[in-house]
């Protein structure tokens, strides 16, 4: 959050769960100056795309950014999204990643690679299946994106993953598909990833210093 406030934002929505209380908590107990903070309640972990759907009233009729909360993005990237004119994302080079980021050539594979065409999305790829499966050339999703109102009805109109859940890049493949255009732009800087609890040494190595004003 001091990132996106580093690159101009100032209204936040963090999407928690009915048991995350803690969460609300430490926030309302700060002293924010820099921005914002709301929450939006996923009562049940259906997903990427129903958590989006969760901030469908915080959004309201204006663009909003969509991130993940477990991944620490270039505030020169976010700044780029925050300029766009529309809906649009910074994907990734895989090489700019493994040199610029704790995420290795084998991790690649656990995320989601896009097509494009003319500048705009056509297609995202959700977690190919291995290493060789994803093409040499091809850019990286790290969920990131800069998103209209219209996003919601493709996340309604998703079907269920084999893990049971609605997942965003199903509705982001969908969406280029029914006339939603997404301006694409790339980077080859590196994106901190703490999915995992293995995660945690390297990241706070890599932040180590980073002074935080929300």
């Amino acid at each position: 959050m001091s990132g996106l406030a580093d690159a101009g934002y100032r209204d936040i929505c963090l999407v928690i769960g009915n048991e995350h209380m803690f969460i609300r908590q430490h926030y309302d107990s700060q002293e924010l100056r820099r921005v914002k903070v709301e929450y939006a309640i996923q009562s049940v972990p259906r997903g990427t795309a129903d958590a989006v759907l969760a901030a469908q009233q915080f959004a309201g009729k204006d663009e909003f950014l969509v991130m993940n909360s477990d991944n620490y993005y270039p505030v020169e990237v976010l700044g780029r999204l925050r300029g766009f004119d529309g809906p649009g994302t910074i994907l990734f080079d895989a090489g700019g990643l493994v040199r610029n980021s704790n995420i290795s050539c084998e991790r690649l594979a656990s995320y989601a690679y896009a097509e494009t065409r003319h500048g705009y999305l056509y297609d995202l790829h959700e977690k190919p299946e291995s290493e060789m499966s994803r093409p040499p050339s091809a850019l990286i999703s790290m969920n990131l994106w800069r998103f209209s109102p219209e996003i919601f009805q493709h996340c309604r109109r998703i079907e269920q993953s084999v893990r049971g859940e609605y997942e965003l890049p199903h509705a982001v493949a969908r969406a280029p598909q029914h006339g939603m255009r997404i301006r694409v732009e790339t980077s080859d800087d590196g994106v901190l990833d703490l999915s995992q609890r293995a995660d945690v040494p390297a990241v706070a190595a890599r932040l180590r210093g980073l002074e935080v004003k929300l």
